[in-house]
Formats: structure tokens, sequence, C-alpha cells
């Protein structure tokens, strides 16, 4: 990236203190312009993220839950406003946090002779907000989301399920072992490939979004085909499904009263449409933030919401609704064993969702690892230094040898981050191995869903509405992205996160799917243990903040300077972050309580 001469010695000057003998300090770069996320890339991350099991597995576990056609309809209708309620409230908070005064010479100078504060994205998703929102105590809600992130920010229940799939395409019995062993290896997998190529990683990401996209594309039209009287091969006949399920007087008819069933059911089309946080999470290495991000996130989930709807009604032209309430296999199975008739056809689709799986997988690999990097920079975890660095791919490094080049940042990965992520999931895996497979995936899904969707997601909503009304003018008029209705998006999607906190405790009937006597699992548990990580994280920082510092004597100081400079080196250029500057230490109470 071309720079003006004062941040080139800012950047030199940074650089040389941080290598100099003796220094502590951790420099951490961001990618230069090549090889930053354009917006296909960003929408790819979406795009990857979002389609994955849920919409080919979930469809048919709401209609069992709600026994009603229009009802589910409704439900995944209302869970794109949601999705993209959700995208809204964090592109204000996305676009217009953190803060930063440039240098002097840099700025445009205000009245008092200072540069005003300029929003500079930065890496970290929802953590940078809720630790913006809820600043005091110091140290406390890093803690608490880093703890919940750390151990559950990873997609260890799709892995389990993408074995369980691998195993139905090859026509296998569900063995455990194997599925788990698939699990583990589709982890270490996608680890290995963030690690050893970042660019590869990305190219990799944005050809299984590409693939998905058209897969699912393929399965709408396959589905208002058959509705529409096409033949393929020896299936069952569609119109009369599509009479069954669309009939005014059949639609809405007989649906459940059980409230316990719809919280549910709308947890899992939450954790169906999540996915819309992941750009947010690598922020500080897309190209021209600013100017693109929000277009191109946005554009993105319309086009799911409407892929979505689609799929939803495309199943429904092919499958009756009875056929559904009769079995326990997922949608997209269903579907194309009566559209195709034979069993060749299941095997088929299993092995596609098998495939967009490990989409799931693959970007999600990619953006946690950044979240946890920026975690482990704000020195909570042990061996933080360790964790918070990024290190040379080693694909750019071999071809680095082979074809010397005259760039001065080559291709980085967080590397010790991406150990990090892997382990935990490998743990959840190794940790759920005394239940079977499939209540296995349940758990992890809900929990992940109710921890990192819910619960994160209510504070951070929440807070939106915070800062409108403590803040006011002050906080809206100095937006970097200003969503339509106001603070409408953090209403909607705090009061449902609100509802789904509470709701997953109340007991669904013994008829329903989510029930004890059809999954082996008490429906308290996924709250409980959910709201559970909430204490853990909150003992975590009481021994780390509170106890460790009155042991030592001593409190820790941590110190992340970012060197933020004009994107191209123009005067008109977003400010962004070039580099990090990252030190930790330990320095001597005072009488009083505070450092020497």
């Amino acid at each position: 990236m071309p720079l003006t001469e004062a941040d080139q010695r800012r950047v030199d000057a940074a650089e040389a203190e941080a290598e100099a003998a003796g220094s502590t300090k951790l420099l951490v770069h961001s990618p230069p312009e090549p090889q930053k996320l354009g917006s296909i890339t960003v929408m790819c991350l979406i795009f990857n993220r979002v389609i994955g099991s849920g919409i080919y597995v979930t469809p048919a576990t709401v209609l069992r839950a709600t026994n009603s056609v229009g009802i589910s309809l409704l439900l995944w209708a209302f869970g794109a406003v949601l999705g993209l309620s959700g995208l809204l409230v964090w592109l204000e908070l996305g676009m217009s946090i953190p803060k930063f005064q440039p240098p002097p010479e840099e700025g445009t100078g205000s009245l008092d002779g200072e540069a005003p504060f300029e929003n500079v994205p930065r890496n970290g998703g929802e953590k940078n907000y809720l630790e913006y929102i809820y600043k005091d105590p110091r140290f406390q809600t890093t803690c608490i989301y880093g703890v919940i992130f750390v151990v559950l920010g990873n997609l260890t229940g799709n892995a389990i399920a993408m074995g369980q799939y691998i195993m139905r395409a090859a026509g296998a019995p569900d063995s455990p072992e194997a599925v788990r062993g698939i699990a583990v290896a589709a982890l270490t997998g996608a680890c290995l490939i963030h690690g050893l190529w970042r660019n590869g990683g990305i190219v990799l990401n944005n050809v299984l979004a590409l693939i998905k996209v058209l897969t699912l594309m393929a399965v709408i039209v396959i589905g208002f085909a058959a509705a529409g009287g096409a033949s393929f091969g020896s299936g069952s006949g569609a119109k009369d499904a599509v009479k069954a399920n669309f009939a005014t007087r059949n639609s809405f008819a007989r649906p459940s009263d059980d409230i316990g069933n719809y919280a549910i059911s709308i947890a899992y089309v939450v954790y169906s449409f999540g996915g819309f946080e992941q750009p947010f999470y690598v922020l500080s290495e897309v190209s021209h933030p600013k100017k693109r991000f929000a277009k191109a996130t946005i554009a993105t989930m319309i086009v799911i919401a409407i892929l979505f709807i689609l799929a939803n009604v495309a199943y429904l032209c092919a499958v009756p609704k009875e056929t559904v309430l009769d079995t326990d296999l997922d949608m997209a199975t269903i579907f194309f064993g009566e559209v195709f008739g034979n069993e060749i056809a299941p095997r088929v689709m299993s092995g596609i969702i098998a495939f967009s799986i490990f989409g799931n997988i693959v970007v999600m690999t990619f953006t946690a690892a950044r979240v946890k990097q920026e975690i482990a920079k704000e020195g909570i975890l042990p061996f933080s230094l360790f964790f918070a660095r990024s290190t040379t791919t080693p694909y750019a490094w071999l071809k680095q040898r082979l074809w010397p080049s005259q760039s001065r940042i080559l291709e980085q990965s967080p590397a010790t981050a991406l150990l990090l992520h892997w382990f935990f999931a490998v743990i959840l895996v190794a940790a759920t191995s005394s239940i079977s497979t499939a209540v296995a995936y349940l758990v992890l899904v809900l929990l992940y869903a109710y921890t990192i969707k819910v619960i994160a997601g209510f504070f951070v909503a929440a807070g939106v509405l915070y800062l409108r009304a403590t803040k006011r003018k002050e906080w809206t008029d100095n937006l970097g992205f200003k969503p339509c209705g106001g603070p409408t998006a953090a209403i909607i999607y705090s009061s449902t996160c609100a509802f789904m906190i509470v709701g997953l405790f109340i007991p669904p009937s013994q008829s329903s799917p989510f029930s004890y006597a059809k999954t082996g699992v008490h429906n308290y548990i996924v709250p409980a243990v959910g709201l559970g990580t909430l204490l853990i994280g909150y003992i975590y920082y009481l021994v780390f903040a509170k106890l460790i510092p009155r042991w030592r004597k001593e409190v820790l100081i941590v110190e992340r300077e970012p060197i933020i400079v004009r994107q191209g080196g123009r005067q008109d250029g977003e400010w962004v972050q070039i580099l990090e500057v990252v030190e930790f230490w330990w320095a001597a109470r005072q009488a009083g309580g505070k450092e020497a």
C-alpha cells in the first residue's frame, strides 16, 4: 500500500521500536492492499456460512414442531427479517466504532487544533461492540465473551453432522467412531488450509460459496418444476403435494399450541440465518469497508432471504406435509426421495449437504481464528502474546524462496489462534462422545446458537438501544452507517433474542420433536449450560482481574497501539489500520491501589 511520507515514518518508527533488542512488543500487521478482501469475498463469506445444513435439515424440524405449513413459512420469513435486522445492528456498530484520533499532521484539524476521532474498522465483530458498550469494570466483558467464544466459537456440531451425511452418502452404517473421526478430520483440514495458505483458503471459500448458491438454486428450480408437472424419474407427482400443503383450508390447519416448540423452532431458524456477522470478524482485512461493505452485506442477506423462502416453498411443492410428519429424515433427503423416487437421489443429497457443511467449517475457521487472536491481544489468556501473533504462511515463505519479490509484508495467518480454535473444537467432539452423534449435533448447535447468537446478540442489540437512549445525538450524529428505521432493527433483534433466552426453558410437550422422549436431552439443559457459560466467564474474570493481581500485588497493563494511515496514501482515503503494536506487563501497585 502506498503511504505518505509521514505515515511511512510512523510505520518505520513502530517497527524499529518493536524489533529493538530487549523489546517485548508484538507487531501484528494487517494484510497489504493486494491481499485485502474485496466485495465478492465479503459476500462469499456470508453465503458460505449461511447456506449450510440449516436450509436442508431445519425446514422439516420446524414443520414437525409447528404442525403447520403456513406457520412454518411465516417463521422462515420472520427469520429473514431477523437476519436483516441483526445485520443492520452490526453495521451501525461496525461502521462507527472503534474510533481513533488520526495523527495531527494528517487530520483535518478541529477548532481546538486536534483532529476529530475517526472510525477505523477492526477485526473482532461483537467483541469490540460489547467492550465499547459495557466498558466497566475493566476486563469483565472481555473475559466473559472471551471464554464463551474461545470454547464455543466453532462449528463442532456441524462437523459431526458432516460425518453423519458422509456416512449416509456412502451407504455405510452410521458408526459413531467414524462420524467423529470425519468431524475431527474436517476441523483439522480447515485449520491446515488457512494456516498453510491464506489466499488459498479464501479462494476455496469463494468457490464453495458459488457452488452452494448454484446448488440451492437448482433445488428451487427442481421443486417448482415438479409442481408444474415435470417428471424426474419414478418419483411421485408433486401436484397432490401442492394441493395438500397450500390449500387455504390446510395451510394453517391444526397448528401446534406448544410455546416451547415455537421458541426452539425460532432458535433453529435464527441459526440457519446466522452468518451475517462473519465479515465483521475480519473487518480490518476488508478493502474500502466504508464505501462498499454495507452495500455488499445487505445485498447478500436479501439474496439469501429470497433463496431460503423459495427453497422452503419448493420443498413443499413436492413433499406432502404428512410425509414429513411420518419420518425423522431431513427435508432435503425427503425432497429428493419424493422427486426422483430412488435410493441414489437421497444419497446424492446427503453428499451435497456434507459438502455445504464443510463450506461452513471453512469460513468459520477463517473468521473465528481472527476473533480469538483479538481476544488474545487483550492479555486475558494464558500465553496471550503467543496466541496474538501472526506468522508468515508456509506457502508465502516457499514462494519467496523460489521467486523472490520486493513485498515488505508476506502473506500471514494467525497460525497460533488457529491452533487454539482447533484444540477446543476437538475437545468438544471428545466431550460429547458419550452421547449419540444425533444428540451431540442437537446439543452443540443449540448451545452455539444460544450463547453466540442469542445471548451475545441480545446484549449487542440492547446495547445499541442503550447508546441511542443515553448518548442520543452524540451517538446518532456520528454514525458511520445509519440504518433505515432508526432503532427498529435493534428493537426487533433484542426482543426476539430476549424471548428465546427465556423461551428455551419452556418444556415442549411429550409429542414434540424436541421432547426428552425424542432427543434424550431435557429442554432446560442447553439454556442452563448457556447461561452457565456466563457464570464461568465471570468467575474467570474474578480470578484474572481480582485474585491474581492481589496475589501478585501488581496490575496488568495492556497497550494496543494501532498505526492508522490513509488508504492508498491519498488525503481523501479511508482511515485503515496498517499494523498494531501490542504489549503487556505487570506493574507494581501504589499504596492507593494504582500502578507505580
